[in-house]
């Protein structure tokens, strides 16, 4: 089967592991991803996979509590951990092999992040899980996820949400908002259309590489990326 993506960088938030649950991991949606990822391994594509922590703590909003921010952001970097950790194990129990990659050493769990190793494990077959975001405060995951994309030589970003794509407006209040099929970077900055925070898609864009923003929820949507279908929003140059 011929593939237009060989090597991809998959962005998860971590309110995608929550299901219907208010805060937290559902296993139910830990297997949903963990099938859907080995699908797409099945198919020969590499894959690199960076995941928010949004449903055990969103460092932005440690500020409200009285946290210092700097503090806040490495309490999420902890929590993308503990996702990472989640799916490395969902994962490894439909038998994928993966490796769990810190950008904060912490070695009784996870690698410390070295560029040639990491691309070495994805020679081999195995699922990279990056987890502690950049390892810098003031940086979010979507930067993590465009950072190593463009230090893996990934040939895409794609950004699982829970809508089918991206539209001129929020579907859910108006009825009359258009859905891209394809869109260029220019114009998304131009619409205001929040794709990802502004540090990662300037990254993106200078250095040509790729977004599909589609429905994660979808049975079988990432084969079909993979192999060229039609799914979702390309943004792109």
């Amino acid at each position: 089967m011929s593939l237009l993506y060989r090597r991809v960088l998959l962005k998860l938030s971590g309110e995608s592991l929550m299901g219907n649950q208010s805060y937290g991991i559902d296993p139910p949606m830990l297997t949903h991803y963990a099938n859907q990822i080995k699908d797409l391994r099945d198919l020969g594509v590499e894959i690199a996979i960076v995941i928010g922590g949004g449903n055990i703590f969103r460092g932005l909003q440690a500020h409200d509590s009285g946290i210092e921010r700097v503090q806040g952001d490495y309490m999420g970097m902890m929590a993308t951990v503990i996702n990472g950790m989640a799916l490395q194990s969902a994962l490894e129990s439909v038998g994928v092999f993966t490796r769990l990659i810190s950008a904060i050493e912490m070695k009784e769990i996870a690698e410390p992040y070295i560029r040639r190793r990491a691309i070495r494990h994805l020679e081999k077959g195995r699922v990279l899980i990056f987890s502690a975001g950049t390892g810098s405060p003031y940086f979010t995951t979507d930067s993590a996820a465009a950072l190593r994309a463009n230090e893996i030589n990934a040939d895409v970003i794609l950004k699982g949400t829970r809508v089918d794509g991206i539209y001129s407006a929020d579907p859910e209040i108006d009825p009359d908002a258009k859905r891209f099929d394809e869109i260029s970077f220019d114009e998304v900055i131009s619409r205001n259309l929040r794709v990802m925070d502004m540090t990662a898609f300037t990254l993106c864009k200078e250095n040509n590489l790729p977004i599909v923003v589609f429905d994660v929820l979808k049975k079988g949507n990432l084969q079909r990326i993979a192999i060229g279908e039609p799914v979702g929003t390309v943004v792109k140059n």
